[in-house]
């Protein structure tokens, strides 16, 4: 089984909304790093020294290869990635080789022999 890593940066207001997407999409599950911070086309406004920036976080999704597309896209829709501008980014990583996905591995295979069989 191969997998990818899908890497998304969002504000920490759409974190919950955007893993909840992500596990209803097919992701089996997350991790969330917090306290992410970073630039964009534009550099973020200060006051008296102080940046006026929202708080990121950083999601790290390891997901099956065949599902990693749906995947990202839902991320993007429910992020509002492209529709406003600083909202976020996502991509997605090929992953060489993994270990301890072992459990993820067996519970999603009958589901993906199911979708090969459509």
């Amino acid at each position: 089984m191969r997998f990818k890593l899908l890497v998304a940066f969002v504000d920490d207001h759409m974190t919950e909304a955007v893993t909840t997407a992500a596990r209803e999409a097919g992701a089996t599950g997350c991790t969330v790093v917090t306290n992410a911070r970073g630039e964009g086309l534009e550099k973020k406004k200060t006051f008296f020294g102080l940046n006026l920036e929202t708080q990121r976080d950083m999601i790290l999704l390891l997901v099956e290869e065949h599902r990693a597309r749906h995947i990202l896209e839902t991320l993007g829709e429910v992020g509002e990635f492209d529709s406003s501008p600083g909202t976020g980014i996502a991509f997605q990583i090929d992953v060489e080789d993994a270990v301890g996905v072992a459990h993820q591995a067996e519970s999603i295979a009958p589901s993906l022999e199911k979708e090969e069989l459509l």
